[in-house]
């Protein structure tokens, strides 16, 4: 499958999303009225400065936390009419993540931390989409490995795996390469854009890193709790410059 074959919908989006903490003196707005599309097929990194709402967009997005005004879909569900139960079989359906911290399961296997989220929901993984996963991520002889017995970087492409297991509609993920040197980064980056060219995969990553944005389809820029700007086709120097732009614009 290639990103032409897939229809452009949205995977994953936001209308007029605002998320506010706290009250009084210690309230603080992190999204104003954010309306954004996470297309099917699609690469979008999410940037901005400490405190712009780049990860609490991420995080309302995926239903980890809730709006409090506006709206969340996944596909055409909205996230906002499901109870606890069913918004956990949602995620667990139909959301993949990936975050900074690898969180796989140190006392299993390679292959038993990928298929885990499958395990868990009584699901028996698709065989053949299991081997085009391990062959993608490239530990096919790793398989009955601990993860302590693992680089940083081969951990990583494990929860990549993991995350693409259940063919999930859209891939969240959270700084995914921040634990990592740039040689282990950029192959867990690879492996996300191959998701997206190969497997017609969404990917929405939360990231500081403007050489990480570079492997994206689309980069948006946050700040102050709303979207200021959007770039096709980042590249890191384009994306470092409009970035210490909005530096200087704060100071």
């Amino acid at each position: 499958m290639t990103t032409l074959d897939v229809v452009r919908t949205a995977a994953a989006r936001v209308e007029d999303a605002v998320k506010v903490y706290g009250a009084g003196a210690t309230r603080v707005r992190a999204l104003d009225h954010v309306t954004v599309d996470f297309p099917a097929g699609r690469f979008t990194a999410v940037m901005g400065p400490s405190g712009s709402g780049k990860s609490t967009l991420m995080h309302c997005a995926a239903g980890l936390d809730t709006l409090s005004a506006g709206s969340a879909y996944i596909g055409d569900i909205e996230l906002g009419t499901l109870n606890d139960r069913r918004l956990t079989v949602l995620r667990r359906e139909r959301i993949g993540f990936v975050f900074q911290a690898f969180n796989l399961v140190p006392t299993l296997t390679v292959r038993e931390n990928i298929t885990l989220p499958l395990d868990l929901a009584g699901a028996a993984p698709d065989r053949a989409w299991l081997d085009v996963l391990i062959d993608t991520v490239g530990l096919g002889d790793r398989l009955h490995h601990r993860p302590s017995e693992l680089s940083g970087g081969q951990q990583q492409r494990v929860a990549v795996a993991r995350a693409l297991a259940g063919r999930p509609r859209v891939v969240f993920a959270d700084e995914p390469t921040g634990n990592l040197d740039s040689r282990a980064g950029a192959e867990v980056l690879g492996l996300l854009r191959r998701a997206v060219d190969e497997m017609g995969q969404a990917v929405v990553m939360v990231t500081h890193d403007p050489v990480a944005a570079g492997y994206a389809d689309e980069a948006l820029f946050l700040a102050d709790g709303r979207l200021v700007d959007r770039m096709a086709k980042p590249s890191a120097d384009r994306v470092l410059d409009r970035l210490k732009a909005f530096e200087r614009g704060r100071s």
